[in-house]
């Protein structure tokens, strides 16, 4: 979409955002939208799928710095009409002064040159009057979610993503007219895209109403897209997880986001990736960590475990004197990623207490206590205690 078609829009207002919304703000309102309005969860709605494309499209600008500064300045030279703007009184006291010189309609006077070249950057003109085309304009980056198990996160994973989003309408080839016809050049603008009006002394370049500022005109539109050469449709695309992939990550599919206009390249489809907790196994980084719970005397007097991985079983040794919380780790256990680097598994070792006791289990706790009497397991804050 090109400047000029953005001064009738409102997007920050698609997005119940203020002008000075912050990025993550943006975000935040556009992920909400979407989500209530997707196709996928409003099927026949056309009011939903109305609004699905406008927060998109909002949302293309406003999350690009670039096309965000270049819409707001449009906005603020424009967008409450060329009539009488600008800081300039209408009629008068300009002394034959043409402000269509300021969009490079006529020779550079008073130094007036360079504010035309460095309007011409918002509204695709470059010097000349009639010189004006429609720039190509790459498209906006999407983003969707998808949901995965924790192994999956761990050894990857081969996934379908059925995805409704604005693609190139594939009953006109994007040109926006029906098969069959072709737009035709605005005859107001001359393909232009501009016109020129006067007020008293001063002349004003503004977009054309015919054709809103695209330079040509659809008599027969796509009944498809309506004229607008994007439609929503739903695709089946094949996403690659990799392996050791972390919860909020987003990986990038280059060239299948928002079309392109006037043969622009596409923007990239962003997906971010939610991993599901197992109930077994955490991770940090490319470790995986598991507790596993012990008796006293497996601390006590030594033995071994088995311990579950991802990938079967290991047995441990434990040594006799333990204590509980001690970590031991079993290496080559962990994430393993495409590059080579691999994490281990930490295994930690919890005493775990009965909660309740037969009679012989109690007699022979009440022997070994009477038997450990004089052995104190906290020397450090019994010293401490003896002068208090």
């Amino acid at each position: 979409m090109s400047a000029r078609e953005w001064v009738g829009k409102d997007f920050y207002g698609e997005l119940g955002v203020s002008s000075d919304a912050t990025a993550d703000e943006i975000k935040k309102a556009y992920r909400k939208l979407a989500k209530e309005n997707h196709p996928d969860a409003n099927q026949g709605n056309a009011s939903a799928e109305k609004k699905f494309k406008s927060v998109s499209e909002a949302y293309g600008v406003l999350s690009d710095a670039g096309k965000r500064k270049e819409y707001d300045e449009a906005k603020r030279l424009f967008g409450a009409g060329a009539g009488g703007g600008f800081g300039f009184p209408p009629g008068g006291g300009a002394g034959g002064f043409d402000v269509s010189d300021m969009f490079g309609g006529g020779q550079q006077q008073g130094g007036f040159g360079g504010l035309g070249d460095m309007l011409g950057g918002l509204f695709n003109r470059r010097g000349s009057a009639g010189a004006t085309a429609n720039r190509p304009q790459r498209g906006a980056d999407v983003e969707t979610d998808v949901r995965i198990d924790f192994v999956e996160a761990v050894k990857g994973a081969t996934l379908p993503l059925r995805l409704s989003s604005p693609a190139t309408c594939a009953t006109c080839g994007g040109n926006g007219a029906k098969p069959g016809t072709s737009p035709r050049t605005c005859p107001t603008c001359s393909g232009s895209g501009l016109v020129s009006r006067s007020q008293g002394a001063f002349a004003f370049s503004e977009p054309c109403r015919d054709c809103r500022g695209r330079g040509t005109i659809i008599d027969d539109p796509c009944p498809e897209c309506a004229g607008e050469g994007i439609s929503t449709r739903t695709r089946t695309l094949t996403v690659r997880i990799p392996p050791g992939v972390s919860d909020e990550q987003r990986i990038r599919l280059a060239g299948q986001g928002e079309p392109g206009r006037g043969g622009a390249q596409a923007g990239d489809l962003y997906v971010r990736v939610h991993v599901a907790p197992h109930p077994l196994f955490g991770r940090k980084d490319l470790d995986l960590t598991i507790t596993i719970p012990v008796s006293f005397a497996e601390l006590a007097l030594g033995g071994t475990v088995t311990v579950p991985t991802l990938e079967g079983k290991v047995s441990l040794k434990v040594a006799p004197g333990t204590a509980s919380g001690r970590v031991l780790r079993v290496k080559g256990r962990g994430i393993s990623k495409r590059d080579g680097s691999q994490g281990d598994l930490h295994v930690t070792l919890q005493a775990a207490v009965p909660s309740k006791l037969d009679d012989k289990a109690k007699e022979a706790l009440e022997n070994y206590a009477a038997a450990m009497a004089e052995h104190d397991p906290r020397p450090e804050i019994t010293e401490l205690l003896k002068g208090r």
